[in-house]
């Protein structure tokens, strides 16, 4: 099992946030964030997107001898 805190989170969208149960789990995680006031990541821009495909480059495999 992961160490994300599903207990807290559910404690947060239920008992602070006061969303039914059935509210809480249809939303996104970009609504709950909203919800809370935490702000969303922003979007990879192409100088990221550049770093990470050098660091990690598409593999392709070398065909079989048999």
């Amino acid at each position: 099992m992961s160490g994300f805190d599903w207990p807290g989170l559910c404690e947060l969208g239920i008992s602070r946030l006061r969303l039914k149960p059935d509210e809480f789990w249809r939303l996104t995680p970009a609504e709950l964030r909203l919800m809370v006031g935490t702000t969303a990541p922003r979007p990879m821009g192409r100088d990221r997107l550049a770093d990470l495909m050098a660091e990690f480059p598409d593999m392709t495999k070398e065909p079989s001898d048999g």
